[in-house]
């Protein structure tokens, strides 16, 4: 048991970077190319190479090559899921803090 809360730590270190959630976000249930995903994020080549190279060593991300292209989708549609739930929980809590505030006011 011990070993699913280091992995669960290990993933959500992972995913502890604002860019590589926005990646997950880019990608969705769908297939990019790499090209794509620079296209949407516009960042440096080097800098996406290395987040998806994590990403994919952590098995957030799987690759498909096709001739010179490299295509990347999420590994695990639950990833999204639990993305998206936690995006939730967040635009709660800042719903409520906008809530407080006003009530301060």
């Amino acid at each position: 048991m011990k070993q699913i809360y280091e992995l669960h730590a290990d993933v959500c270190k992972t995913l502890a970077n604002p860019k590589r959630l926005e990646i997950i976000n880019t990608l969705g249930t769908k297939e990019m190319s790499f090209g794509g995903i620079l296209g949407v994020l516009k960042i440096k080549k080097a800098n996406l190479s290395q987040h998806l190279g994590l990403m994919r060593s952590k098995g957030i991300v799987k690759t498909r090559r096709a001739g010179v292209n490299i295509y990347y989708r999420i590994a695990n549609p639950k990833v999204i899921k639990a993305c998206d739930i936690m995006r939730e929980v967040l635009f709660e809590q800042l719903s409520e803090s906008k809530k407080l505030i006003g009530k301060l006011k």
